[in-house]
């Protein structure tokens, strides 16, 4: 009986799950021990159809699961299971199954094709994601709203701008997983402590070969096991992508809120139910399911670093560990790569209250704009600054407009005309570089995704 949510199904896109399942675990694993047996005849050291029929029963269509597991119940070790079992199958070419092989050989190798099937998702969906918020960063770009530093109201910017800080922060998680990959998609084919003794004159030869067939590079060097920097890598990059979309996630729950108002989450007004007793609630839910998911994540980097200690050339320690945090970390990114797109490409998107927010504070948010004109007139910036500072205190305090402190100021008045004063105080007159950063980090995320194969 499921257990665990993603075995129930409520969290996993089932693409995802597919690749961790357990036959499809099993079959990989076979997979490898096809590709070994190829290997072996293709430098003589067996008959080629005895090779050939090993590769015909490598399949989870001849080797049970069930039977697999009967085996291990009796003997306590699951690998040599999945080959007795596979041995079984083969009738007498069942004796050149394994052949010069040790457990790992097979688990590391098929983890890695694996691997190479989830990170292959986990680039697509960042590659799909950079492109929703490419397409948001234009859409909006023109988009006024407030600017908030320690949440407080500071500056305006507008929402394309905030939509091209993300996006380039998943570019940068694209470039990272790219170069990740090349690390971490690698099997090995060296015996028992790494020396490919079992193997034989053409144990570099059959190594090269078996990872040629299967698709992947070979460690370049290895103990017993595959070492575990490689994996721990991964865990930590996926723990970083996560708390990424925790940082988009908590900024949309945000400005969700009633006293913002600005950014919603998608919500099915015609059947969805915010809350079981509230009937007006539109709750944030994927955006906090999304935060949830991010705390998994990265607990699983303590394990992972753990991980990479060995006792000598291999111990089982990371064994049991990895059984979860591998699974549980690329399950749960795809996941929430898969959330966190559809909220983005359907955010519901309110830009007049963005305008009443930036209203809020009666235009004290534009004393910088102001302090910058006072320069310009030969003011010290340092005298400039206090001295709004002390008119944006007497607005605060009056509940009076800003622009009318500043207009009745005989210093400022003195400075600066009205038309000034009031070109100071329109936000869209001090949005700096921001419109044109915009277009060149979409520029830059086009060129990009060229290289990258992409539109």
């Amino acid at each position: 009986m499921p257990i665990l949510p993603i075995d129930t199904g409520r969290y996993g896109t089932p693409e995802m799950r597919r690749i961790f399942e357990e036959e499809t675990r099993v079959q990989r694993m076979l997979d490898v021990e096809a590709a070994l047996a190829w290997a072996h005849a293709e430098v003589g050291d067996i008959p080629r159809e005895d090779a050939e029929k090993i590769a015909a029963m490598a399949s989870t269509k001849h080797v049970k699961l069930s039977r697999i597991k009967e085996i291990e119940r009796e003997i306590r070790h699951d690998i040599a299971s999945l080959v007795r079992a596979l041995a079984e199958a083969c009738g007498p070419s069942g004796a050149y199954v394994h052949l010069g092989a040790t457990s790992y050989d097979i688990v590391d190798t098929a983890r890695a094709l694996q691997l190479k099937e989830a990170l292959g998702l986990i680039e697509k969906r960042l590659d799909d994601f950079e492109k929703i918020l490419m397409e948001n960063a234009l859409q909006y770009r023109n988009t006024l709203m407030m600017g908030r530093t320690h949440g407080q109201h500071a500056l305006p910017i507008t929402l394309g701008f905030k939509f091209a800080v993300w996006m380039r922060e998943i570019s940068r998680h694209v470039q990272r997983l790219r170069q990740c990959k090349e690390r971490v998609l690698v099997g090995k084919m060296s015996g028992a402590v790494g020396t490919q003794a079992g193997l034989g004159l053409h144990a570099m030869k059959i190594q090269e070969l078996v990872m040629q067939r299967l698709g992947i590079k070979s460690a370049e060097i290895s103990t017993q096991i595959v070492q575990r920097d490689r994996h721990a890598e991964l865990v930590c990059l996926s723990a970083v992508i996560a708390s990424t979309l925790d940082n988009f996630a908590t900024e949309i729950r945000e400005l969700q809120r009633p006293e913002i108002g600005e950014l919603f989450e998608p919500f099915e007004a015609k059947k969805q139910v915010g809350s079981s007793t509230m009937p007006h609630k539109r709750n944030p839910i994927t955006c906090e399911k999304i935060c949830g998911l991010a705390k998994i994540v990265r607990s699983l980097v303590f394990p992972a670093l753990e991980n990479v200690i060995t006792w000598h050339e291999r111990d089982l320690t990371q064994s049991s560990a990895e059984r979860f945090i591998i699974p549980e970390a690329c399950i749960l990114v795809d996941y929430m790569l898969f959330l966190m797109s559809n909220v983005v490409a359907n955010l519901y998107v309110d830009e007049q209250r963005m305008v009443k927010n930036i209203e809020l504070t009666q235009g004290r948010v534009m004393s910088e704009a102001v302090m910058i004109a006072l320069t310009k007139k030969g003011v010290s910036r340092q005298e400039a600054h206090e001295f709004l500072r002390k008119l944006a205190m007497k607005s605060k305090m009056e509940k009076r407009d800003f622009r009318e402190i500043l207009l009745e100021d005989k210093v400022v008045s003195e400075k600066l005309s009205e038309k000034e004063i009031d070109e100071a105080l329109n936000p869209r007159n001090y949005l700096g570089t921001a419109l044109e950063q915009v277009e060149r980090m979409v520029k830059k995320t086009r060129e990009e995704r060229e290289v990258r194969g992409l539109a």
